[in-house]
């Protein structure tokens, strides 16, 4: 598998690029998005103001998706990729020249960085699916996922250790300039892909009917629905808890630490052994242990539980996440059209799971608003925490060509697109 994608051509050039940039971008990520919640929570002390924040940010990320898919359709989807990238650097310039007056500017702050998100992963996950094949695809997210975690190993206990060596923000500042100079450097990466031109009508209302006559595009879409839902809010409020219970900066990056060097194995062992036949019952094994394992935290929280809670998660998220993606993709590459509406499928899915994440972060801004969040948010976390776990009903309904090789009509209408990099 490896020698297959290290072989000569543009096309295999292409897919460690997209490894390289992926891989700079969860260093990023890791290094700064946890503390950013943190950095807004020590500034009001009130969860409700997370609420907004990220509620702001799941608002704006489908509605910059659906831009920026029209923007791939009529330029290049590697400018698309780039702008996402200078949303994201803005948005960390921006907390840097704020600095204490960050709680003031949520909307903002989570506009700027939602847009960020929806251009570069609209432009990722169009380049994932046009850059891998059935053949390939397992092993990209696998190690995507490998480099994800070896970014989640270095990036908290690094930030955390930084951020506790440092008086009042200077620890923060610190790395979101490291942040920063990572996202420049993706940049810069970005220059060296394929252009990847696209033409063709922008048709997103024809993909979102699609859903009426293609059962597995509805099945995989409403799957995403149920993972946005618990996405959401755990996203961020897991994170919060940490500090929380513990008042350090460095207890939550040996947290982070924690969980990502269990997936670094589990990631290993998921990109290596669940084969195609063993997709869904992955899918299945990996949802209920992600459920399972909230009861460790839900009503009572320790440092200690919550280690434990982070060592669970490390295995369930690569069982689940790794055959979940690559039926994601394959389900994607045999709809009506995938030649010239790539773009459309991968926007339509981000909408649908953004729906679930909005009405996660509703209900519990509704939560912590108007109850007395101290005795119904473990209820709240319970109800959408089922969210990974119900991912697997739909799945399993799914029916994809067991064979390893792809339908000779995919090949016709794939092929050429790989290569020459140029069709939509």
């Amino acid at each position: 598998m490896v020698k297959m994608v290290l072989k000569k051509g543009h096309v295999d050039r292409d897919l460690l690029l997209l490894l390289i940039i992926g891989g700079f971008y969860s260093l990023s990520i890791a290094l700064s998005n946890t503390f950013v919640n943190v950095y807004l929570w020590k500034q009001s002390k009130k969860l409700l103001d997370l609420g907004v924040y990220n509620l702001f940010i799941v608002i704006f990320q489908p509605l910059a998706f659906i831009i920026a898919g029209r923007i791939a359709k009529k330029v290049d989807r590697v400018i698309v990729l780039r702008l996402g990238v200078s949303f994201l650097a803005a948005f960390f310039l921006t907390v840097l020249s704020l600095n204490q007056s960050a709680i003031n500017f949520l909307y903002l702050l989570g506009a700027i960085i939602g847009i960020g998100y929806g251009f570069y992963w609209l432009a990722f996950n169009v380049l994932t699916f046009e850059i891998t094949e059935p053949e390939t695809r397992d092993f990209f997210n696998g190690y995507l996922g490998i480099l994800t975690s070896m970014s989640g190993m270095i990036g908290p206990i690094l930030a955390g250790w930084i951020i506790s060596s440092f008086t009042n923000s200077t620890g923060y500042k610190i790395i979101f300039v490291v942040s920063l100079i990572l996202f420049a450097g993706a940049v810069l990466l970005s220059f060296f892909f394929s252009r990847r031109q696209a033409d063709g009508e922008y048709i997103l209302l024809k993909i979102f009917r699609e859903r009426r006559r293609n059962k597995n595009w509805k099945l995989i879409t409403n799957a995403h629905v149920m993972q946005g839902i618990r996405e959401g809010t755990f996203a961020f409020v897991i994170g919060v808890f940490v500090y929380i219970s513990t008042n350090s900066e460095m207890a939550l990056g040996t947290f982070g630490f924690l969980n990502s060097l269990v997936a670094f194995f589990a990631y290993l062992f998921a990109s290596k052994w669940i084969t195609k036949k063993m997709r869904k019952k992955a899918i299945l094994a990996g949802g209920l242990l992600l459920y399972a394992s909230l009861y460790l935290i839900l009503f009572k929280i320790t440092y200690a539980k919550l280690l434990m809670y982070a060592f669970a998660i490390g295995i369930a998220y690569p069982i689940l996440l790794v055959p979940y993606s690559s039926i994601t993709y394959d389900v994607i590459g045999k709809g009506w059209n995938i030649g010239q509406a790539r773009i459309e499928y991968i926007v339509v899915r981000e909408i649908f799971l953004n729906i679930g994440r909005i009405l996660s972060i509703l209900f519990f801004i509704a939560t912590v608003a108007f109850t007395n969040e101290k005795q119904t948010l473990s209820y709240l976390l319970a109800l959408i925490g089922a969210g990974h776990a119900l991912i697997y009903p739909f799945v399993k309904q799914i029916k994809l060509q067991e064979s390893n090789r792809p339908l000779k009509q995919e090949r016709r209408i794939r092929k050429p697109n790989l290569a020459d990099g140029e069709r939509g």
